[in-house]
C-alpha cells in the first residue's frame, strides 16, 4: 500500500510540474477531453431533467387513466386521418353516467368540457383564459391544491351553481394581488356572472401543455353549459382505473361499454378513441433514449480527439524524460512501476480535462436555472464522467507508458 501511495504521489508531482512547464500545450490538448465530458454530462443531465419534467407533466394528466375522445392522441403528422375522426360523435355527459354503471374496473369517471374566453372585473379584462366545466370526480383524477378559499362542493355540481375556482396567473392579472380574488363576483362568457370561491395554488409552466391550471378557471359542468354548447366545447370523458385493474383490462371494459352505449354492430369499427395516458410515458421515454444516444455519439467523437491529444502529451513527456527513466531503471525501478507512473499521469491529465468539462456544465446549469428550466446533475452522472476520464486516460497513455517501461536503462541514460 505504501508503495502504491509513493507511486501515486510521484505521478501527481510529475504531472503538476509538466502542467506548470507547458500550460498552454496541456490545456489545448485537454480541451478535447473537456468538451467530451461537457457533452456527456450536459446531455445526460439536460435529458434527464427534461424527461423528469415531461414525465411529471404526463402524470399530472392522470395516472392509470384513459381519455375517451373522438380524437386519437397518439397519431400525428401528415398521415393523420382527421377526416375520419371529425365525423365521429362527441363523448357526452350521459355516456359518462352510463360508464359509471357499466365499467366495474373504473375507480373514477369524470366529464370535462372546455373553451377559451375572458374574465372581467370592472374595467379590467383578461382574455385567453381556459374555461373548464367539470364533474365531481374530476378532483380524484386531477388532484388540485387550493391555496385560499375552497374547492367546488357536491352541491355546486348537483345544482350547477355559478361558482368557480381560479388559477394563480388569472388572479394576478385580474386583481394584482391574488389574495384578493376569493369572494369577488366577475363577469364571464355570454354575460354570466360567477363567484370566485377558491384560488388554485401556483402550478408553474407545463412542457407538454397539459391543463395549465395557472391560466384556467374550473366550474361545475352544469354552470358551464349555461354559457356554451356541450358538443362544441371539446368534451372528453376521463376514466381512472382501480389500482388492481391492468390498463388493458380497463380499456377492454371501456371499449365494450362504449360500443354497447352507442349500439355499434359487431362489424362496425369504434367511433371513439381510448387514449392511454400511461402509453405517452413510454413513448417519450423512447424519444429521450434516442436523444441520449445522439449525445453519446457526439461525446465519443470529442473524447477520441481528446484521447489523441493526451496521447501526444504522453509521447512528448516520455521523450523528455528518457534519461530520468533510464536512471530510475538503473537504480532498480521495475518496468511495472514505470508503466504505472505514466498511466496514472495520463489518467490524472484526463481527470483535469474532465474537471474543466464539469465546470462548464455547472455554469450551464446556472444559466438554465436563470432561464426558467433548472437542470439537475445526478451524482451517478458525475461518477460516470470520472470513470470515463480514467478509462480515456489509460487508453491514451498505454502505448507511451509501454514504450517507457520497455526502455533499456543504458540507452536511456545515454540519450541525455
Amino acid at each position: 500500500m505504501r508503495r502504491v501511495l509513493e507511486i501515486l504521489g510521484s505521478s501527481l508531482n510529475l504531472m503538476w510540474q509538466e502542467f506548470k512547464s507547458h500550460k498552454i500545450r496541456t490545456l489545448l490538448s485537454l480541451s478535447g477531453v473537456a468538451f467530451g465530458i461537457f457533452c456527456i454530462i450536459s446531455v445526460l443531465a439536460a435529458v434527464n431533467s427534461l424527461e423528469y419534467a415531461v414525465q411529471n407533466d404526463i402524470k399530472a394528466l392522470g395516472s392509470n387513466t384513459v381519455y375517451i375522445d373522438k380524437w386519437e392522441y397518439a397519431d400525428g403528422g401528415n398521415d393523420y386521418p382527421w377526416w375520419k375522426y371529425v365525423k365521429r360523435p362527441d363523448p357526452s355527459l350521459d355516456e359518462m353516467t352510463a360508464l359509471k354503471q357499466r365499467v366495474p374496473g373504473a375507480a373514477n369517471v369524470a366529464f370535462n368540457i372546455s373553451t377559451t374566453s375572458t374574465l372581467e372585473v370592472g374595467d379590467n379584462s383578461v382574455s385567453g383564459i381556459n374555461y373548464y366545466g367539470i364533474t365531481d370526480e374530476f378532483i380524484n383524477i386531477q388532484p388540485i391544491e387550493i391555496q385560499m378559499g375552497r374547492y367546488l362542493q357536491q352541491s355546486d355540481f348537483d345544482y350547477g351553481t355559478n361558482v368557480f375556482v381560479i388559477g394563480h396567473e388569472v388572479a394576478v392579472n385580474l386583481f394584482g394581488n391574488p389574495d384578493k380574488a376569493v369572494g369577488q363576483l366577475v363577469k364571464m362568457k355570454a354575460g354570466k356572472r360567477g363567484l370566485i370561491v377558491g384560488l388554485i395554488k401556483k402550478q408553474g409552466k407545463s412542457i407538454i401543455g397539459g391543463w395549465e391550471y395557472d391560466n384556467s378557471i374550473l366550474m361545475p359542468v352544469g354552470f358551464m353549459k349555461q354559457m356554451v354548447r356541450e358538443k362544441s366545447s371539446n368534451p372528453i370523458i376521463m376514466v381512472q382505473g382501480k389500482e388492481t385493474v391492468p390498463m388493458e383490462q380497463l380499456k377492454d371494459e371501456l371499449a365494450g361499454a362504449m360500443r354497447s352505449i352507442r349500439k355499434l354492430k359487431p362489424t362496425q369499427e369504434n367511433d371513439f378513441s381510448l387514449n392511454d395516458i400511461d402509453a405517452f410515458s413510454s413513448f417519450f421515454s423512447g424519444i429521450f433514449t434516442n436523444i441520449n444516444k445522439g449525445g453519446w455519439a457526439i461525446a465519443a467523437l470529442s473524447l477520441v480527439v481528446g484521447m489523441f491529444g493526451v496521447a501526444n502529451i504522453m509521447f512528448v513527456t516520455v521523450r523528455e524524460r528518457t534519461s530520468q527513466i533510464g536512471l530510475k531503471k538503473a537504480i532498480g525501478a521495475k518496468s511495472s512501476t514505470i508503466l504505472t507512473e505514466f498511466l496514472l499521469e495520463s489518467a490524472f491529465l484526463c481527470i483535469m480535462g474532465g474537471l474543466l468539462g464539469v465546470l462548464g456544465v455547472f455554469l450551464l446549469t446556472v444559466i438554465s436555472t436563470a432561464a426558467g428550466f433548472p437542470v439537475f446533475i445526478a451524482p451517478s452522472i458525475l461518477a460516470l464522467a470520472i470513470g470515463i476520464c480514467i478509462l480515456v486516460g489509460v487508453l491514451a497513455g498505454i502505448i507511451p507508458a509501454s514504450i517507457a517501461a520497455r526502455m533499456n536503462p543504458v540507452e536511456a541514460i545515454r540519450s541525455k
